[in-house]
């Protein structure tokens, strides 16, 4: 069953609670880094990851990361690698909030060199589009068959995917606004014929009124634990052995995008992407038609 807050989010404000009321000073730092990140628009994940990690710092030391020592700060990284941390993301968001809360407080010179993060330079695992379309043909209900048409289709996010609006759906011109999410601001994406008829037949037959999918209880909105766990089921349904997450399917919609033709900065508008460089991946990942070097002067006289 969705529920409207998932664990993680209980977690976090469980953790930030109890952070306020034993560590002095937390809770008056948490809220100028609340109200820095909400001015510099920060997405909901960043402050949630951010605000749990600085609050389990606190709460190992009791008292302020920004009054610890050096040795201290390292010795606590250094037991989050012996000690295995859950993932490469739950280390890497320690440092970037530790790093975000130093800025903040005016210690850019901070005694401590946080580590350096090195990103993952593994390509995106991408679906081909037979396994797309069993993912498809896998969906017994209308709206798993929508969701993995509007991820695959559109390239959206699973954040986007979630809270789409009936009033940001242009079916005469059958465009989907996407509004801000990551990057902050909004951007447009085509449908097509068979989104356009889906999303008619999903408001017809739910009476969906403000947003396009909702919780198990018609008025939250559908979770991201719903969501991955559609995913999921689907691909074990299809008998698909990849590592499959929502993004996957941005990832082969943008792959399969670049092989049928499309220009790489048209891709990068429809991702949202801010910079190009990080759209220029899918030239690695597409299989794309390889032309042989030739003169441009023999086009230019037409010589053959």
């Amino acid at each position: 069953m969705e529920n409207n807050i998932n664990k993680k989010d209980a977690d976090v404000v469980t953790l930030v609670g109890k952070a306020c009321a034993e560590v002095q000073g937390f809770e008056e730092m948490y809220r100028r880094l609340e109200r820095r990140m909400n001015t510099q628009r920060r997405s909901e994940s960043t402050k949630k990851n951010y605000a749990r990690h600085l609050a389990q710092i606190s709460l190992h030391y009791q008292c302020l990361p920004t009054i610890l020592a050096d040795d201290q700060i390292e010795d606590y990284l250094e037991g989050l690698i012996l000690k295995g941390a859950p993932s490469d993301s739950y280390f890497k968001h320690t440092v970037y909030g530790l790093r975000y809360l130093f800025r903040l407080e005016g210690l850019n010179d901070k005694r401590i060199q946080l580590p350096s993060i090195k990103h993952d330079k593994k390509l995106p695992i991408v679906l081909g589009r037979d396994e797309v379309k069993a993912m498809i043909k896998e969906a017994v209900y209308l709206k798993h068959k929508l969701l993995v048409g509007l991820l695959y289709g559109c390239g959206l996010r699973c954040g986007e995917v979630r809270t789409i609006r009936l009033r940001d759906i242009d079916l005469s011109r059958g465009m989907l606004l996407v509004r801000k999410t990551k990057g902050n601001y909004d951007r447009y994406v085509p449908l097509g014929t068979l989104l356009i008829r889906g999303i008619n037949q999903h408001i017809e037959s739910t009476g969906a009124t403000d947003y396009l999918f909702t919780g198990t209880d018609f008025e939250s909105q559908y979770s991201q634990r719903g969501v991955q766990w559609v995913i999921k089921s689907l691909c074990q349904k299809a008998g698909i052995r990849k590592e499959v997450t929502t993004h996957t399917l941005r990832h082969t919609y943008a792959t399969h995008l670049l092989e049928d033709g499309l220009d790489i900065v048209s891709i990068k508008n429809l991702l949202g992407h801010a910079n190009i460089e990080t759209t220029m991946i899918y030239l690695h990942i597409a299989k794309t038609e390889i032309k042989q070097p030739f003169c441009p002067l023999d086009l230019l006289y037409k010589v053959s």
